[in-house]
């Protein structure tokens, strides 16, 4: 009978053709190696981004305007070299694919240039400013060149947009494990590194007081004394050698000259002997310490381009056209509105992370117990990271986009209440908090590849790389305006730090900042996120129907070989 008759065609796509719902299953040791990717570039972003103004302004020696100037020029230049990158991305073709040979020929050359961050070469005042303008603008332009590709490298080594966001959670645990190692062993690094074994003598005046007096037989530059346990307090014995307050600080940076007498008055610890003083060459600390960081850069890169593969490509009868890229970059819906929730919740996050130290200091009256609040955020974003696939799978993304915004934004408001004396209740509110808002990046570079595969569906042509190069544009735009609503919030309530006074009247505008104002960034980017069109069942149907169209054009090629 004619009806039951079956082609030849129909014959060769029944034995040949694959099911075209299914998925590659991402292997667990390529999302690891993934992840390290990100580990590499939180060792970068945050070492830079914690430790280089107070290594050029305290080690290096340069004027913190002039400082504060380089990082506003390096950032707005940052910005257009992103979107750049993300076109040149697009246009690469080798046989590694388009985004894994970036990280592979940027690798080595990231870690050279993080360690000239941290050198400090014998120049005069002019010739240290243009060095730190020729290796910060370098290490940006590396940098950019390297996570660009690194950041659109999620989006094609998988077609399913699920297995994305479990991607994307193994990468968070990557970039936050990079940041907490950074943050929180270099300082170790440094005193190990920069330990100069001085000649100390101490005269004890009082139960918790001492003179104490020190000496080296070289010269160095800056050095930072402190006691190990960080309690003791110090002043400057000699008046003709005190700063301009000589206040009681728990530590002193000062540079010291071979074989002459320094002495300070030190209080507040017991049975101080020289074995609980600790004199840091900082200089030689911070470079030994990074050199040191920049190899572990430079091989996690490495082994994440050994352990990644491109699965995704451009249709092949797609033409390179930047104007029609960028057309269908404006035409796309999604993306419109990703850009806008990630500049909302990375102005959220940086004003989080910029007010802490403030916080700590003038509200809390406790300096170092910041470092230890910023481990606990960094372990609560892990835990955050690692919860959001099976979040997103129950949910879907964009409802876990909104209800993590709203839990994160109202936890963190009620930050209010706190006084001085509630420290237990600000740890577990901020550890809280952090944990909804781990969620916010981990879904927002998983999204982006889905803007890519709409774009895909609806036009029929891919720019993963500009997709992912204009979301980055966005989110380090956020922390620029972060930086900019703490200043002028600041501002606002006469905030000087170098007057007791002026500090006290500014701690309204402090609690303000650590508190609800960030949570109305959250309350207005969720109300965004409801107009994202890509709900799940919208994935779902864009995926089968991209992984037909891919596997449909693969058969017709090899029916034609």
């Amino acid at each position: 009978m004619k009806g039951l008759e079956i082609s030849s065609e129909d014959s060769w796509n029944q034995h040949h053709q694959p099911n075209l719902k299914k998925v590659e299953k991402l292997a667990l040791k390529e999302k690891i190696g993934y992840a390290l990717g990100d580990g590499a570039a939180n060792i970068a972003w945050r070492g830079v981004a914690t430790f280089l103004f107070v290594f050029y302004t305290d080690v290096f020696g340069i004027n913190p305007a002039a400082v504060g100037i380089l990082m506003l020029i390096a950032r707005f230049s940052d910005g257009i070299i992103d979107i750049a990158m993300g076109v040149i991305c697009d246009r690469t073709n080798s046989k590694y694919g388009k985004f894994r040979p970036w990280i592979l020929w940027t690798a080595i050359p990231l870690g050279i240039t993080l360690s000239m961050l941290f050198t400090t070469p014998n120049f005069g005042p002019t010739g240290k400013i243009i060095y730190a303008y020729a290796t910060y603008l370098l290490f940006f332009l590396i940098y950019t060149a390297n996570n660009i590709p690194y950041g659109a490298l999620m989006a094609v080594m998988s077609g399913d947009d699920k297995e994305r966001t479990s991607l994307g959670s193994y990468r968070m645990v990557g970039a936050f494990t990079g940041g907490m190692v950074v943050q929180g062993a270099l300082l170790f690094l440094v005193v190990h590194f920069g330990n100069i074994n001085p000649t100390i003598h101490i005269d004890q005046l009082d139960q918790k007081k001492y003179e104490l007096t020190v000496s080296t037989n070289k010269d160095v530059k800056n050095v930072n004394i402190r006691t190990e346990n960080g309690i003791a307090m110090f002043t400057w014995a000699d008046s003709k050698k005190a700063d301009s307050l000589n206040v009681p600080t728990k530590g002193k940076s000062f540079s010291m000259e071979a074989q002459k007498n320094y002495s300070f008055v030190v209080t507040g610890q017991e049975n101080l002997t020289s074995k609980d003083i600790t004199i840091i060459d900082q200089k030689r600390g911070y470079s030994n310490s990074i050199y040191l960081l920049s190899v572990f850069l430079t091989l996690f890169l490495m082994v994440t381009f050994a352990t990644t593969k491109e699965r995704v490509q451009p249709p092949k009868e797609q033409k390179t056209s930047l104007v029609k890229d960028l057309k269908d970059l404006i035409r796309n819906r999604p993306w419109i509105i990703l850009l806008v929730i990630g500049l909302l919740f990375n102005v959220y996050n940086s004003i989080k992370q910029g007010i802490v130290v403030i916080y700590f200091t003038h509200y809390l009256h406790n300096q170092l117990l910041a470092a230890s609040y910023m481990v606990g955020l960094m372990l609560a974003s892990i835990g955050g990271a690692m919860i959001t696939s099976p979040l997103g799978k129950r949910f879907g993304k964009r409802n876990l986009f909104i209800y993590a915004l709203i839990f994160s934004g109202v936890v963190n408001a009620s930050l209010v209440f706190c006084g001085p004396g509630d420290i237990s209740a600000i740890f577990i509110i901020g550890i809280i908090s952090e944990f909804g808002a781990a969620i916010f990046p981990t879904l927002f570079f998983a999204m982006l590849g889905d803007a890519a595969d709409y774009s895909e569906f609806k036009n029929g042509r891919r720019a993963t790389g500009l997709v992912y190069s204009a979301g980055s544009f966005a989110t380090k735009f956020g922390g620029g305006l972060a930086g900019a609503i703490i200043g002028f919030v600041l501002a606002a309530f006469k905030y000087n730090g170098q007057d007791t006074v002026a500090i006290q009247g500014a701690v309204p505008g402090i609690i303000m900042l650590m508190s609800w104002i960030p949570t109305i960034i959250t309350v207005l980017a969720a109300g965004i996120m409801t107009y994202y069109p890509l709900n799940q069942k919208k994935m779902d149907e864009i995926t089968i129907e991209l992984n037909n169209r891919r596997t449909k054009v693969q058969l017709s090629l090899q029916k034609q070989a």
